[in-house]
Parts: C-alpha cells; structure tokens; sequence
C-alpha cells in the first residue's frame, strides 16, 4: 500500500508520521480535527493486548496544539475552562474542560504549561483553535494564539517506562504523571508527558518538528523492540474500562460536566471569570435532568465499537442513549457509557439497550470498568 493510496485533497492533512504507520501496517484511518488517523493495524482485540502487557505506539498527531503567548497568557486561557489553573506550575499538565456560554463542553483537553505565559492545549476533535481566536478579538487581553508545528506520538502500557529509559535515560523516570519536560533525542526537539489516552501507564512524546516524524517513529520503534513494542492505535476497548471521554460520542456542546460526573473539574468559586461560569452555576444549583452511567450489556460478544447511538428503553419509554460500547477480552463483558435520564441513573437497574442486532437487556453499574482510581496509570 502506498502513501498516495489515500487522499481526498490537501483539505485533509497527513501526519507527519503517516508514511511509517503505512510502513507498519495501518489498514484504515479516520479523520479528526481535519487530519488521517490510524484506527486499525489489524486486529482491535490483539491491540488491547499488546497495549496492556507491553507497549504500542499511536500516531495522535490529530491532537493538535493551540498554543497560547503573550503576556496575558495565563487570565485568557483561564477564561476558557471551567477548572481552576491558579495553582497550575510551569511543567504541569492538567486535564480540563472548555466550556460555552451555556456551560456545554466544546472540547476535553489536556492543558500544558511550558512557560508562565506559554500553554498548549492539545485538543480533542473539536476547532477550538478558531474559538480561541474568536475569543480573544474581545477579550481586551494581550495574547498570540496560534497552532504551532507540534504532532504528539502516544507511547503506552506498562512497557513504556522501560522504553523511556532506553530513549532517553534514566532520568525520564521521574517524570511525575500529568507533568511535561522538554527534551531531545538525536537533535529531535521534542516535550515529553506522563499523560496519555490509555488508562495504562504512558507517555506522550510531541515532536515540534514535522520534517522528523519518520526519523522520530523509527528510532523509537527500534529502541522498543526488545520490550515487545507493537505499533498500534487508541484502544476503544481500554478507554471504555477506563470510563474515558470520545468527544462526539460520549460529550458534545449540549452536555455539560455536571451531568458526566466532573464537578471535580468546575470550580465557581474562583474569583477568575470563565465562559459559561453564570450557566454552570444556574445548571448546579437546578441539577442535571441526565446522567452517564455505565452498563453491562447481555449477549453475544460484540464484533466491534457501535458506530450509532442505541435507545435505552423502560416501561416502553426511551430513558436515554448508549455513546460508546464494545466487549472487553478481560471482562468478558459487553461494557458501555451511557445518558440516561437522572430519575432512571439506578446503580443495579435493568434496562433495554436496542443494539444493531435488536433488544437485549443491560444492567447500569458503575464506572469506571477497570482501575476506578487509575492507580496503573498514575503508578
């Protein structure tokens, strides 16, 4: 398969890992924030596994960085989330939410801070980037806002530190979760992260210059051999034991934290003003109408990840929407994250999930699946 196998047009932008992945064997890619993203080297549960007992690396290039300058860096980006950064250290990373006007979630995150006045916000599927910009004409605040030249790699599973450390040495190892370094590999400018997609132990390595991403995908594939490391893609089957977001899927524009359970991530009593914080604080006060919550769903195995949503039924009354589903090899279990209606959020309760294949019963449970309190990822 080459390279020039896929295209549509220039519209649609390449990582600059994308002729090694078809090298390694990517058979399908998506598309997301405008760009190919590798979806399948294969087969979906063998990927688990070698996520889980080794290592893959995922091209997320897709996860591209608004990076925000200027000397009011800090005032504007906290404009834009809910959560509170005050405390935000430079080489910190913090997950968190860019809410509206309305307190809808536009996109879920990963903040870094590489400077008092230089974050990136390394995005999920939204264009956040336009946003930003709009915002800021308006804001008064003096800030730059671009998208920089950076393509993240995400290195994951319990393989990965050991991988690291014969990248980069012994020292990588103290690399705290959820905090960044900058770094080179070979004359390879790059920021490293203990931050990742997986819910297993990992690490997001961002190369800030796109001419070195087959040099940067070689070497580090070479360096992982003898640890059993495996190219691969995001797991949607470790992602939903983990209880993970998929924007799109599991949260848009109408769905607001409270209703995913984030009230960890919304702080109203911040003296700092955010967009969306007199919505968010009207939304706690009233209380949700929806929740998500998690399912066991009965029957056959299923082949794969729906790709629509399915009715959750009661009484002969539609209560709610399955947004992501998929059996777990390590469950053994059709697992699910769920909006139901909040009267009908009942730990234990019986429901109908119309799945592809027709009716089935499913059980609501709690989430996460696996490691509720992600003790292998923060290890």
């Amino acid at each position: 398969m080459q390279a020039d196998d896929f295209g549509f047009g220039t519209q649609i932008r390449k990582s600059p890992y994308f002729d090694a992945t078809l090298r390694w064997g990517a058979k399908g890619f998506s598309v997301y924030n405008h760009m190919y993203i590798p979806r399948d080297f294969g087969d979906a549960e063998q990927n688990f596994w070698n996520l889980v007992n080794d290592a893959i690396l995922c091209d997320v290039a897709v996860e591209r960085q608004v990076e925000i300058t200027g000397p009011d860096a800090a005032q504007f980006t906290q404009m834009l989330t809910c959560r509170d950064l005050s405390k935000m250290a430079v080489g910190q990373c913090k997950y968190i939410l860019i809410t509206n006007a309305d307190g809808g979630i536009l996109n879920d995150p990963i903040l870094l801070r590489l400077a008092e006045n230089h974050f990136w916000i390394s995005l999920a599927d939204s264009d956040i980037l336009l946003w930003a910009q709009g915002v800021a004409i308006h804001s008064g605040l003096n800030v730059t806002i671009r998208e920089p030249d950076v393509s993240p790699l995400q290195l994951q599973g319990p393989k990965s530190g050991e991988i690291m450390k014969a990248l980069f040495g012994e020292d990588i190892l103290d690399l705290r979760y959820y905090w960044l370094r900058e770094v080179e590999l070979n004359g390879i400018p790059l920021v490293v992260s203990r931050t990742g997609w997986s819910s297993e132990l990992g690490y997001e390595i961002y190369l800030r210059d796109g001419a070195k991403g087959d040099l940067l995908w070689e070497t580090i594939m070479a360096a992982g051999m003898e640890f059993g490391l495996k190219p691969g893609h995001t797991s949607s089957i470790r992602r939903i034991e983990g209880g993970m977001l998929s924007y799109h899927a599991d949260a848009d524009m109408t769905t607001n934290p409270f209703e995913l359970g984030f009230d960890r991530l919304v702080n109203l009593d911040m003296e700092a003003d955010f967009i969306g914080k007199a919505a968010l604080r009207r939304i706690k006060d009233e209380g949700v109408s929806r929740k998500q919550i998690g399912l066991i769903i009965d029957g056959d195995p299923l082949a794969g990840p729906n790709t629509t949503f399915w009715a959750i039924n009661l009484g002969g009354d539609t209560i709610g929407k399955v947004t992501s589903a998929v059996y777990s090899p390590r469950l053994k279990q059709n697992i699910a994250l769920a909006m139901v209606s909040a009267e009908h959020a009942n730990i234990g309760a019986v429901v109908e999930v119309v799945t592809h294949s027709g009716p089935t019963i499913a059980t609501i449970c709690e989430r996460p699946f696996y490691d509720p309190k992600k003790q292998i990822a923060a290890a």
